[in-house]
């Protein structure tokens, strides 16, 4: 047994603690900076027994896996200052209740009847004091009662905490919370009753307080199930820093455990992992993309499980957590409004599945029809997850990321970003491997096995009769009707037209004709000796203004066979249902094969009345004569029309600048479509609608990338294509 030690900080370390590592805060954006481009990158891995037999040799040996991976985890300029480390376990029963009887002299219920987690805290009593009065406030309002607030025993002097570390330190208190009787008659209600508690106090009090150290409260989990110790340390320090993990009762049948390494980002305390479900390896590349969509759902999402307290979980996705905690956020949403958390996984990281011919047709009509409901975070990733009853890790469909497994005959299982982290004779290992691209790896305690991936999969994928309402209820492009007239430009207009949008002969000539001739993105010399826009004399085009967004960290490139099978243009649009819910309806929405349409297609959109769907189309020009008074004015004109079409019961609209003219000039496509896209967003109303482009404006992959980028669900490029066919005719 080891004694418990808690460092309370003498004034001047306290006063200290004021600086802005201590609120867990990133530095504001200046210059050409943004805290919004935060990604990391780590070494994760688990330890645990098959048959779920508990002991502390399982703790011991996720600390020995943690401390193999210090390599894969980062420290700042002092050595004892690290990027973050932590370890995620299973209740652990016995000791707690040993230790709260010490400590505080109550009892603790039956284990599954109460939720415990370690809670970060304000340094300033004050300040702390009103954080767990808050807590315990919104505990009552969901009929649960705070039992009592366990100082958690740290020992920052014997782990050597570094000096930025030890001035970002927060208080830590561990938090008992149950029934009045102590008895939950559902541990899955009391998980979802904590998990309101956790998201009502995070929005109340790091987002919505003028509390200075607000940012300082977090909870690194708050469950009946698994608890998590973290923080800003090394892998060396976490057993150290944290006594409790120390004492012999302190047991397990599972430990997943991270070392973190945060690419160029800033390291934190709450910003350390294990999240509350989940360790990533990797990088959310789609991040931002996510986190928009996941706040536009919020509209339309309903639950009978949360009724009326699902609006106390906004927002999901919590400002001021890295994109594995983005991750961990919808994870969590996902697995508390009824889903088995193998099943969020698939939904979150699906496989590579359209262009897969030998996938099944059960589970091919399952990743089809989550396409339907939410985009995948996608990205180079391994991600180990668990909720205490299974555990597991799902690598991303490229495989860009390693994680290799062991079994032995002693029921035990290892998974971790390499081998070696923990030392197994060979002699006991009865099956080793590593985890194959968009592959699952799953151990079911309640089974006691390993379970393989084609089973896991055909369970969730045959669960309801996806395919089935797929065949009922999507619709095709292909179907469409073609009964609008195809619009075409008189000859003698094409040229002004052309130069109104900004075309120039170096537009045809090094753009548009050898992406026609190499079917390829044009590549020129590294280098490029054209001003910045922002510098340039030249009025330029507002996409000249944006560049894209490399990922932090590297990744192999793709090769040209497996692009074949990985990649896919594919992609539903139109209105969205509600991703908490599995019904037919979920899955009427329209398939695109790909989302740069034909002229053709687009005739077929603006005209159609299929199905109970209507297309709204919204003129995006303005008068010329009204300069920029008349600019903003259609700003204001065109966000009302789209929020009118909804309510009108219009499934789509289409931005058309067809009618610029002498008379009339186009709003940048972009900024037209961004007007729309976000305010639809701000009202959590984008899903309740599509947005098509009709633009002469766009020409180049830059230009689509980024109208995609704001909100575009598919573009016509009518005068690329317009500039096309009149090259083709004049040879």
């Amino acid at each position: 047994m080891t004694s418990r030690t808690v460092r309370r900080g003498t004034d001047s370390e306290n006063k200290a603690r004021s600086s802005i590592f201590q609120v867990g805060q990133l530095p504001e954006a200046h210059g050409l900076y943004d805290p919004e481009f935060e990604h990391d990158s780590c070494g994760v891995g688990f330890v645990a027994h098959i048959k779920g037999e508990r002991s502390h040799q399982i703790v011991l040996d996720a600390d020995e896996m943690l401390r193999h991976m210090t390599h894969r985890g980062a420290c700042g300029c002092e050595e004892n200052t690290g990027d973050g480390a932590g370890i995620l376990i299973s209740m652990p029963h016995d000791f707690l209740s040993r230790v709260v009887k010490e400590d505080l002299n109550l009892t603790l219920p039956a284990q599954g009847n109460y939720g415990l987690g370690n809670v970060f805290l304000p340094t300033d009593v004050a300040q702390r004091e009103h954080c767990k009065k808050a807590v315990e406030e919104i505990a009552h309002q969901q009929g649960l009662v705070v039992q009592g607030w366990r100082p958690l025993p740290v020992s920052p002097d014997v782990a050597d905490i570094g000096p930025s570390a030890l001035r970002a330190l927060p208080h830590m208190e561990q938090v008992i919370i149950s029934t009045s009787n102590g008895k939950a008659a559902d541990q899955d209600h009391l998980e979802r009753q904590l998990y309101i508690i956790l998201k009502a106090s995070s929005r109340l009090l790091r987002e919505g307080s003028n509390l200075p150290q607000g940012l300082m409260f977090y909870f690194c989990s708050l469950s009946s199930k698994v608890l998590v110790y973290k923080g800003m340390l090394t892998p060396d320090q976490v057993m150290p820093f944290y006594p409790d993990l120390q004492a012999d009762d302190f047991t397990s049948h599972l430990a997943m455990v991270h070392s973190r390494f945060s690419t160029n980002t800033f390291p934190s305390w709450d910003r350390a992992q294990p999240c509350r479900f989940m360790a990533h390896n990797g990088e959310i590349n789609t991040l931002r993309g996510n986190a928009n969509w996941m706040y536009a759902r919020q509209g339309m999402m309903s639950s009978d499980l949360f009724g009326d307290d699902l609006k106390k979980l906004f927002p999901i996705i919590e400002p001021h957590c890295s994109d594995s905690g983005n991750f961990d956020n919808a994870l969590e949403l996902l697995l508390m409004s009824g889903r088995p958390l193998p099943e969020v996984m698939m939904m979150m990281i699906p496989e590579a599945w359209q262009n897969h011919h030998s996938i099944s047709v059960a589970k091919r009509a399952f990743y089809e029809y989550h396409s339907a409901l939410q985009e995948p975070w996608d990205g180079p990733a391994s991600v180990s997850f668990t909720d205490g009853q299974c555990i597991g890790a799902v690598l991303d469909r490229n495989g860009l990321r390693p994680s290799r497994y062991y079994v032995t005959h002693d029921d035990r299982v290892i998974m971790a970003s390499e081998v070696g982290v923990l030392e197994v004779d060979p002699k006991i290992v009865k099956e080793k491997g590593r985890l194959q691209p968009g592959k699952m790896f799953l151990v079911d305690f309640e089974e006691g096995r390993l379970i393989p991936d084609e089973e896991i999969k055909e369970k969730y994928a045959t669960k309801r009769p996806y395919q089935e309402w797929l065949q009922d209820q999507r619709i095709l492009l292909s179907d469409l009707p073609l009964e609008g007239q195809v619009e075409e430009i008189p000859k003698k207009e094409l040229l002004s037209r052309m130069q109104s949008f900004g075309f120039t002969f170096e537009t045809l000539k090094f753009m548009l004709i050898p992406l026609i001739k190499a079917k390829k993105d044009p590549i020129g010399s590294m280098g490029n000796d054209a001003a910045l826009a922002c510098l340039s004399d030249q009025s330029r085009l507002l996409y000249d203004y944006f560049h894209q967004l490399f990922a932090q960290v590297t990744n192999p490139a793709i090769d040209s066979i497996r692009e074949e099978v990985i990649m896919s243009l594919e992609c539903y649009i139109g209105p969205e249902g509600n991703l908490l819910d599995s019904t037919e309806e979920q899955c009427h929405r329209l398939l695109i094969p790909e989302p740069i349409i034909s002229n053709e297609e687009m005739a077929a959109i603006k005209a159609m009345d299929y199905r109970g769907w209507k297309n709204k189309t919204i003129d995006v020009t303005y008068p010329k004569a009204e300069g920029e008074a008349g600019f903003r004015a259609a700003l204001d004109r065109i966000r009302e029309e789209a929020s009118q079409a909804i309510a009108d019961g219009f499934s789509l609209i289409t931005l058309s600048d067809r009618a610029a003219g002498r008379d009339r000039i186009g709003l940048p496509t972009m900024v037209s479509c961004g007007a729309i896209h976000h305010h639809l967003v701000r009202n959590e109303q984008r899903t309740q609608i599509g947005i098509v482009l009709e633009t002469g404006e766009a020409r180049e992959v830059h230009h689509h990338c980024l109208l995609f980028g704001y909100g575009a669900d598919a573009i016509n490029p009518y005068m690329a294509f317009e500039a096309l066919w009149h090259s083709l005719e004049a040879g």
